[in-house]
């Protein structure tokens, strides 16, 4: 008679597996991109092995399956086997099933943790089918020798399998095919060969345009411009478009930024070429790889430009940069305000900028992006000299400090905040020996029933009282000494704003450490009003100049 398939029996719920008393059962499946070479690791493959293997066997009921498709068993940071674990700390799994050991995982300590302390300390039962192991197997306590040398040769095979893809990727990058999850910007993976390249029609154009401004002597700030005028997706965005790109942790920002020209007016792959091994992994990290180890294969896919117009390009951005060399050296001084201004209008970052002037001294100025990096006329634009911002904050933050200290001041006199400090620590000091007196009692009565001094009601009686004494005094030192710290930590507070402000009155000159410690956020506008959120207070903002 026929096997008839279970890959579609349905899956009962938690409710039926306590109703019946078996073991509420999970898949979990495994398929990382070297399994998926052969069929006797496919999803299908493993389900149906673990279908059968409960099919007569009535103590395991599947409630749940959990499948991470593609992931490398070299970790275990793969979100179904998190799902699976949060799953078991809820207490909704009694048993973990999977195909072999390997599908759990390859790498030796982890797996060896998981499997013979995690699963064993949360009462989860273990089973790798194939293996034949199983923790419920007395004989089988801890796996014995063989538990380890399975993982053991999982975590070989996984280095092993690793250094042969990247052998096969290097011979690749050799060969002039193209190895990459994505396709560079103007083109698109050949539906017939991922490895080869072919012109996107849609984004080609404007890689095209880029370089044809640049031969137009176009600066880059403009060609920005342009982009984001021209509401043209940036690369990141259009992949996400395309389905390219399906995690938001790997999406780019909105607009066009001149690295992102840059990028790609460096790139030899739209002469046609593919320059590839830009990277290696060194003590399992990507790093940069010197141009030596870079792999140059020319003519592998079509060109989007010609190789003159290239080079003319590369020559253009060389002269340029040899004339920003040229231009006289400024005088240059840290940003104090770094991450600190921004646009009240838009909300985006100010920028610094050395301002060489022909009358008055050169000086340093704050401007907003917005109109001359993204679209004009979109903000009011704000443009405001450093030597003047740092004056209005410095008066800002006088101001705002010494009404700080005026509250805490007033406050301290309200409340006698000395006389309260020496009260909370007379009476921590008073509730510690009220409790060391009590677990002496509770000590006593011990020695008390062991002479049968008292009864053992007695004893059990007194030693509630005492047990709830105890727990009730350690809760109110606790509180005391959460009250105590936070009057220590608001009279250091007060003292260190009381240096601060002298500083500021005394030389009337802002620090970098002052920004950094007592400014969270500076807001800017087009008639240069200024607002200020400050650490040291959640309640008050100045606003305007002083």
């Amino acid at each position: 008679m026929a096997r008839k398939s279970r890959k579609n029996i349905p899956v009962p719920d938690t409710a039926t597996a306590k109703m019946t008393n078996a073991l509420r059962t999970a898949f979990y499946i495994r398929l990382s991109v070297e399994d998926n070479q052969g069929r006797g690791n496919s999803i299908d493959n493993q389900q149906l092995v673990l279908r059968d293997h409960i099919a007569d066997r009535p103590e395991f009921l599947l409630t749940q399956t959990y499948i991470d498709n593609g992931l490398t068993g070299t970790n275990f940071n793969r979100p179904e086997f998190q799902r699976m674990l949060a799953d078991i700390e809820a207490g909704n799994l009694d048993c973990v099933m999977v195909k072999d050991l390997s599908r759990l995982g390859r790498n030796f300590i982890d797996t060896s943790y998981y499997i013979e302390q995690y699963f064993f300390s949360h009462h989860i039962r273990f089973v790798a089918v194939t293996d034949q192991f199983d923790t419920a197997d007395q004989s089988q306590s801890h796996g014995g020798i063989m538990l380890p040398l399975k993982n053991m040769i999982n975590e070989a095979y996984a280095l092993d399998i690793g250094k042969k893809i990247r052998a096969q990727q290097h011979q690749a990058m050799l060969d002039g095919k193209f190895v990459g999850s994505r396709p560079p910007y103007g083109y698109l993976k050949d539906p017939q060969d991922c490895h080869h390249l072919v012109v996107d029609p849609e984004t080609a154009p404007v890689v095209r345009q880029i370089f044809t401004w640049v031969m137009e002597r176009v600066p880059i700030n403009e060609i920005v411009r342009r982009l984001n005028t021209q509401d043209i997706l940036t690369p990141s965005h259009e992949r996400r478009q395309k389905g390219i790109i399906t995690n938001d942790a790997q999406m780019g920002g909105q607009y066009w930024q001149s690295r992102t020209v840059l990028k790609i007016l460096s790139s030899e792959v739209y002469m046609g070429d593919l320059v590839q091994g830009k990277s290696q992994t060194i003590d399992h990290k990507q790093r940069p790889a010197s141009a030596e180890h870079h792999i140059t294969v020319r003519d592998t896919h079509e060109a989007l430009i010609s190789r003159e117009m290239f080079a003319e390009v590369q020559r253009i951005r060389a002269e340029a940069g040899e004339e920003a060399k040229a231009v006289r050296k400024k005088h240059f001084t840290p940003n104090m305000f770094i991450g600190k201004v921004f646009c009240a209008h838009c909300g985006r970052a100010l920028h610094r900028q050395w301002a060489a002037r022909k009358v008055m001294p050169d000086r340093y100025t704050y401007y907003c992006l917005t109109n001359s990096r993204y679209e004009r006329g979109v903000c009011p634009g704000i443009c405001i000299e450093e030597q003047e911002l740092r004056a209005i904050v410095t008066e800002l933050l006088i101001r705002a400090i010494n009404l700080e200290l005026g509250k805490s001041v007033s406050g301290l006199k309200k409340a006698a905040s000395q006389d309260i400090e020496e009260a909370i620590r007379k009476e921590i000091s008073s509730k510690h020996q009220e409790l060391e007196r009590n677990r002496k009692f509770l000590r006593g009565l011990f020695e008390h029933l062991v002479q049968h001094l008292i009864t053992q009601e007695e004893y059990q009686s007194m030693k509630d009282d005492y047990d709830a004494k105890v727990s009730s005094l350690v809760g109110e030192i606790e509180a005391l000494t959460k009250e105590q710290a936070r009057l220590q930590e608001k009279s250091e507070k007060s003292a260190g704003l009381k240096s601060d402000a002298e500083y500021l009155t005394a030389h009337r000159e802002l620090t970098a450490d002052l920004i950094v410690r007592l400014i969270d956020r500076i807001e800017i506008d087009h008639e240069h009003h200024v607002t200020v959120s400050y650490s040291f207070t959640d309640t008050f903002a100045e606003v305007g100049k002083p």
